[in-house]
């Protein structure tokens, strides 16, 4: 997406090559404005395991006692993995009613307690051990893996200048084209879209029994590689 709009002895011309995005509602005399996209993909530094935590029984009580104990289990399978159970994060907790429709009737058949948990990792290699030995205790449901930018400054920085790069060449291009000289940066402006996009993976591994031996789906693969996008308008003076 680039704009080019610049005067030369008060002749007014204009060069598009695509829609404008927050072009100046006055073009200067002597001066060039162009805008361009800039785009930077960076590997996901964070992979998020979520999965939930339910229990369902007669009583509440129950069902609080059954949801308590996968807890623990699932503690024991983090500190298993060298990992402290307080840096895994709760989303939600509910007890709820469990209602049947009898002979035109709702009758109260049991309660569920249900909780969800997200864990952040940084050391990728401790995924597939988590997730499998999860599987494996069957007591969490809806297991997922995903993968995103933590540390997205970074990522926003490089995209940026990857735009202003482009800009810059254009806006030489124009004044080249022009029999003129590109003069210093006058003003500009800067967009930046954050797509940093999570990928999921649901259910990474699922209850295999006997061929848990075998390498798990994702091995050898590499998580996606997150895109971050800026545009950049800028004015340049003409010599």
């Amino acid at each position: 997406m680039k704009t080019a709009v610049f005067w030369l002895a008060g002749l007014f011309c204009v060069a598009t090559i695509a829609v404008a995005q927050d072009r100046p509602q006055v073009v200067q005399p002597n001066t060039v404005y162009v805008g361009a996209d800039g785009k930077f993909e960076a590997n996901p530094d964070t992979a998020v395991i979520q999965f939930n935590i339910a229990a369902q029984q007669s009583t509440a009580r129950g069902a609080y006692d059954r949801a308590s104990k996968s807890a623990e289990q699932v503690r024991e399978i983090l500190r298993s993995n060298g990992i402290e159970p307080k840096s895994a994060e709760i989303g939600y907790y509910s007890i709820e009613p469990i209602q049947e429709y009898r002979n035109n009737q709702e009758k109260l058949v049991g309660y569920r307690v249900s909780t969800s948990v997200s864990l952040k990792l940084k050391d990728f290699s401790k995924i597939a051990p988590i997730v499998q030995q999860l599987a494996d205790a069957d007591i969490t449901d809806n297991n997922t893996v995903s993968y995103t930018l933590d540390d997205v400054d970074a990522a926003k920085t490089k995209a940026v200048q990857d735009a202003y790069r482009r800009v810059h060449q254009s806006a030489e291009a124009i004044a080249t084209a022009g029999g003129r000289t590109l003069g210093e940066l006058s003003s500009a402006s800067v967009d930046i879209a954050e797509n940093v996009r999570v990928f999921p993976m649901a259910q990474p591994m699922a209850r295999m029994g006997a061929v848990t031996a075998n390498p798990a789906p994702t091995q050898e693969f590499s998580p996606q590689t997150v895109s971050v996008t800026a545009h950049v308008n800028a004015t340049f003076t003409l010599k």
